[in-house]
């Protein structure tokens, strides 16, 4: 994919970024509109943490965005003035009193209309539950690595055999859409500790000092409610072929069990454990031929078996982390006993309770031509269908060692000058 190197990416990472943790230097850049910071309020947790790091053999790092991912460092985040800087908020939020800006919510995109007369395919508009969109150019998906495909096979361009189980015609079989789906999977270790103000829980003192948070926020913009909640991270190999890191621990300042889904009205901590490079390839399909259904999801998780040995090698770095020195002031019970000395039993436990880092990825594929499971080309336009682009986090034809966030908001920006180029 000519243009994706890592020279022509790192400016478009730059442009974006307005560092205030590390500011500008080779890998950096400030005045961006998207803004990165330390925490102002991290736990006491966390300092202890990263020496138990140190004294389990990794060393600190000042920043894991630079020259070295490895190692253990505070968590880079993407707050301002101890709010959320998300996409919308840096990107489409100051701009919607623009003339050539018009945001619709609540609206269903069907389909994607493709003329085929004349023997080309050209992407003209969308229909959606306002009614019919016309583009004066092109089509532009960003829905992301479960919408997209859904989107492009709802409009007949995906596997012909896939479409015509649910009557759909196809407009241009392109066999990758859908396949290919890639996602970081996370192991979660919850500890159980006594009431202690520097951790998040359900209890009666807990609820109270969010609620004073919420007064700190409102004065200050500082305190317990402006925590990303993953506060501290370490990434380290755990297989010497590996060219960069294979396992992302990070440390939450509260009890995490399926996706905070399942309550505890309890205190105490929690250790993602994230594969970092997944073997294993999953799937988006159709329910049905209706838009608001939504896509069928298959992630095959731990299908690979070198999924299930990279992850339990590095939950076992993760237990040697935590069973240092420096975190036994706040050493409580598993909330959940596993033998880490026993892989069947590691391995059921980590079967058990891992899932999603929400970071899915590679559905729509970059690459030529002649990649059977390519969807887009090198300027993320869909392999013979004119005028219709997929610029997000689906046309990554491999899964990155990190969180897909700032790597989308790339796409983006080198998307857009993509489209700008095309039109001068």
């Amino acid at each position: 994919n000519v243009g994706w190197g890592f020279d022509s990416v790192l400016p478009y990472f730059k442009k974006s970024e307005n560092s205030e943790c590390i500011g500008a230097n080779e890998y950096h850049g400030i005045g961006g509109t998207l803004n990165v910071s330390f925490l102002q309020s991290p736990s006491p947790i966390n300092e202890l943490f990263l020496q138990a790091c140190e004294l389990a053999g990794h060393r600190r790092t000042a920043d894991y965005n630079g020259a070295s991912q490895l190692g253990a460092s505070h968590a880079q985040v993407t707050i301002q003035k101890g709010e959320r800087c998300n996409s919308a908020r840096a990107f489409v939020t100051p701009h919607l009193s623009r003339s050539n800006l018009t945001v619709l919510t609540g609206v269903t995109v069907d389909k994607v209309t493709i003329d085929v007369a004349g023997g080309e395919k050209q992407a003209t508009g969308v229909i959606c539950s306002q009614g019919t969109l016309r583009a004066k150019r092109e089509v532009i998906l960003s829905a992301g690595a479960y919408g997209s495909p859904q989107l492009l096979m709802l409009s007949g361009v995906g596997a012909k055999s896939v479409l015509d189980k649910h009557g759909i015609a196809c407009l241009h079989e392109l066999t990758g859409v859908g396949q290919n789906l890639q996602d970081h999977m996370t192991a979660t270790f919850n500890w159980v500790t006594p009431y202690t103000p520097d951790l998040m829980g359900l209890s009666f003192k807990g609820i109270a000092s969010l609620i004073r948070g919420v007064f700190e926020w409102r004065t200050s913009r500082t305190g317990i409610i402006t925590t990303n909640v993953a506060e501290s991270t370490a990434f380290y190999k755990v297989k010497d072929a590996s060219p960069t890191a294979d396992i992302q621990a990070a440390l939450v300042v509260g009890i995490v069990d399926d996706h905070t889904r399942k309550k505890h009205f309890k205190h105490g901590y929690c250790l993602h454990v994230t594969l970092m490079r997944p073997a294993s390839r999953g799937s988006v399909g159709l329910k049905s031929a209706n838009a608001k259904d939504a896509p069928v999801i298959d992630p095959q998780y731990l299908s690979a078996r070198d999924d299930v040995d990279t992850l339990l090698a590095g939950s076992k770095e993760a237990f040697k982390i935590m069973g240092q020195a420096p975190l036994l002031k706040y050493q409580g019970q598993l909330l959940y006993p596993v033998n880490v000395d026993d892989d069947a039993d590691l391995e059921r436990e980590i079967r058990r309770n891992a899932d999603t880092e929400y970071h899915p990825v590679g559905t729509c594929k970059m690459g030529p031509a002649s990649d059977a499971m390519a969807v887009v080309d090198a300027e993320l336009r869909v392999h013979g269908v004119k005028g219709l682009r997929v610029i997000d986090a689906s046309i990554m034809p491999n899964l990155i060692s990190g969180n897909t966030n700032a790597p989308t908001i790339m796409i983006g920006e080198k998307g857009a000058d993509m489209v700008k180029a095309a039109r001068s």
